[in-house]
């Protein structure tokens, strides 16, 4: 079993930078990508960005340049910095595990979640 849990998320003008951090517990050793998902009212849960074990890096287009993400494989957390925050990325933000070799672009392709944090973009 792994679990994971996320912190950082909350309210932000547009324009503005936050913050998303995940820390991983149990078996996550054989574990290759980490990843965002999120998730907006009404819609379905859309990959954000992923990270290997080896810190090769995967964006959604709609954050690429605006977003990082980054990995510390000895604490097991993954992080993600979201900069020049739109309206349009209002959602709940999910940490992501998978066992896959290849990174997950879709929700049925990730082993574990995380239960979520919110961030809201005012315009």
């Amino acid at each position: 079993q792994v679990q994971l849990v996320e912190s950082g998320g909350g309210l932000v003008q547009a324009g503005g930078s936050l913050r998303l951090s995940c820390a991983a517990s149990g078996r996550t050793f054989s574990s290759n990508f980490m990843a965002w998902f999120r998730q907006a009212p009404g819609k379905e849960r859309e990959f954000v960005a992923a990270i290997s074990r080896s810190h090769g890096t995967y964006y959604a287009d709609s954050v690429k340049g605006r977003f990082t993400i980054s990995r510390d494989n000895a604490k097991n957390t993954v992080d993600l910095q979201m900069n020049s925050l739109k309206p349009e990325d209002t959602a709940a933000y999910y940490c992501a595990l998978t066992y896959r070799i290849t990174p997950p672009e879709r929700g049925t392709q990730v082993d574990y979640w995380g239960q979520g944090t919110q961030v809201t973009v005012s315009s």
